[in-house]
């Protein structure tokens, strides 16, 4: 078949988008670890011959997403075509090359159809733990921060490589949710093979050459409309984090001509000494990902709309991380990257970019303290997932405890509690935790916990705006910043180290408020009652919300 009308293409671009929802939906519900069953912390998509992304999944996080879309081409490159057989499935966990630490690892697997390689499905989820200091950003260099597997074949014509498998399980403190987590990911893998290749021989397709120009050049030519729309010219902006030993700044650059949209890092502060640098792939990941909310959102995520999107930084700045720096909880400042573009962006479209917002997800990897397991107690190690507020939007109010940017849900309290020894006494919205204006912040969470058997754990912190809160836009105010601490205490936690919680200790978090947009004096008298009704603010209306005289 030589030619496909649109209609046809159109039907057959669906399908592949159900393709690879189905294949997501795969990956979650054959994991074994809750951040990937009950959070969602993957991606899955399909890729045509020459490893350009045709489709992603709804299902999954930026930071999945968009670094699998340049990891299979590098996958690609790496393994010559010729070589492929039916069954093989290649595999890394490098950040430089899958998802920006060790901890997610990335699958690639070659789609045969009538004896030759047509495509290829690829999926990444996050496994809980490799060994070495494990999720926390304590390490001084990635070898500290656990087992790194370079590009290799994991499933050899179907034979699964048992070596690499044990050296996984060896390698970590949950060998069989590890084990678990991979199997799930080769089962997604397959399944999209299946969908995909079953799919061809319904349309009677030989290949995707057609099928793929048309989804690439569609995208492609509806996202350089979006973007004509944006007034041409060079924004900057400047976020201050809390960072680890010191205060940094985050700087951007937003280019937009008529060809496309380019962001530079140039200023921002250097590496850490410790694991919260963010390699560049990873940077890019949400920064795109933040310009596509605004800029041609309705169009899908794919090569072709990905592709007039550039982002670059100088090498060793710490959105630019190099070899071998330690990077385990790279999160903390890469999912800030869309609130820093968004400031950029704002100043072109001020009708259309949300207030900052919470950003970071609260992600607490904890584990049993080494005492525990020497002799003889629960070892477990789980990563429980938190989220704060979005900022106010132009015409809305701010979400509270949603997973802006990164898309992870929040773990639920009877998961958690059920796979490691704490017990959460408390989990709650903050009154007043949202930044004033015309429209509010989202809330952000109060969260408690202690020791469920009256033995200590380890809790691996790397949180930011516990310094620097959210900022509003327009005159709206900042949102509240986080807090941790324990119970009866005083002073607060830093949020980044390592964390002994005692027996009998409570840890209160608290996540960040989001911004509020416009000023606090024009917000909707029914809307502030509303908000009193619900206790989102205090009773007596003295909280950030109260509308200005």
């Amino acid at each position: 078949m030589t030619s496909l009308s649109p209609a046809r293409l159109q039907v057959m671009w669906n399908r592949l988008l159900a393709v690879v929802e189905e294949q997501g939906q795969t990956l979650i519900r054959a994991a074994f670890s809750p951040i990937v069953r009950e959070c969602g912390d993957i991606s899955a998509g399909i890729f045509d011959a020459e490893g350009r992304m045709l489709a992603q999944a709804v299902t999954g996080t930026p930071g999945h997403i968009n670094t699998m879309a340049a990891a299979v081409m590098h996958l690609r490159e790496r393994f010559p075509v010729q070589d492929m057989k039916p069954g093989d499935i290649y595999m890394t966990n490098d950040p430089w090359l899958a998802s920006g630490h060790l901890n997610d690892f990335l699958l690639m697997m070659p789609a045969f159809h009538r004896g030759k390689v047509v495509g290829f499905t690829a999926c990444t989820s996050h496994l809980v733990d490799l060994g070495g200091l494990g999720m926390g950003p304590e390490g001084s260099d990635i070898y500290d921060e656990g087992l790194l597997i370079p590009p290799c074949k994991l499933v050899d014509r179907g034979e699964l490589n048992g070596l690499l498998m044990d050296i996984v399980r060896a390698n970590s403190r949950e060998p069989i949710a590890n084990e678990g987590d991979i199997y799930a990911l080769i089962a997604c893998c397959e399944a999209g093979v299946k969908r995909l290749t079953g799919m061809m021989e319904e349309f009677g397709l030989d290949d995707l050459d057609e099928l793929g120009r048309y989804i690439i050049d569609t995208s492609r030519r509806g996202t350089l409309a979006a973007i004509a729309e944006v007034p041409p010219g060079t924004y900057r902006n400047m976020l201050r984090m809390d960072g680890y030993e010191a205060e940094l700044e985050l700087h951007a650059a937003l280019t937009v001509t008529g060809t496309g949209m380019h962001v530079d890092f140039t200023g921002t502060s250097g590496c850490s000494r410790k694991g919260i640098n963010v390699p560049l792939n990873y940077a890019t990941a949400y920064t795109v990902f933040a310009l596509r909310c605004i800029v041609g959102p309705d169009i899908p995520n794919n090569a072709g709309s990905l592709e007039p999107f550039t982002v670059d930084g100088p090498p060793g700045c710490i959105l630019n991380a190099q070899r071998p720096v330690p990077v385990a909880m790279r999160h903390t400042l890469g999912q800030v990257t869309p609130d820093l573009v968004l400031g950029c962006l704002h100043q072109a479209l001020p009708d259309k970019v949300p207030a900052e917002g919470a950003s970071c997800m609260f992600d607490l990897p904890m584990r049993h303290a080494p005492e525990v397991a020497a002799r003889g107690g629960r070892a477990f190690a789980i990563e429980p997932v938190h989220n704060g507020g979005t900022g106010a939007r132009p015409h809305a109010d701010g979400l509270s405890a949603t997973a802006y940017p990164s898309g992870v849900y929040g773990s639920q309290v009877e998961i958690t509690e059920s796979v490691a020894p704490v017990t959460i006494w408390r989990r709650e919205l903050r009154p007043d935790s949202g930044g004033a204006g015309r429209y509010r912040g989202g809330l952000g969470q109060r969260i408690e916990m202690t020791s469920a058997n009256d033995a200590p754990f380890l809790v691996f912190l790397s949180v930011e705006r516990l310094k620097f809160p959210a900022l509003g836009r327009a005159g709206g105010l900042p949102g509240a910043p986080g807090r941790i601490r324990i119970a009866g205490r005083q002073g607060d936690i830093p949020g980044k180290g390592e964390l002994r919680v005692e027996p009998g200790d409570r840890l209160i978090f608290e996540t960040p408020g989001g911004g509020g947009f416009g000023p606090p004096g024009e917000r909707d008298p029914r809307a502030l009652a509303l908000d009193l009704e619900r206790g989102l603010v205090t009773e007596d209306g003295a909280g950030p919300y109260r509308a200005a005289p």
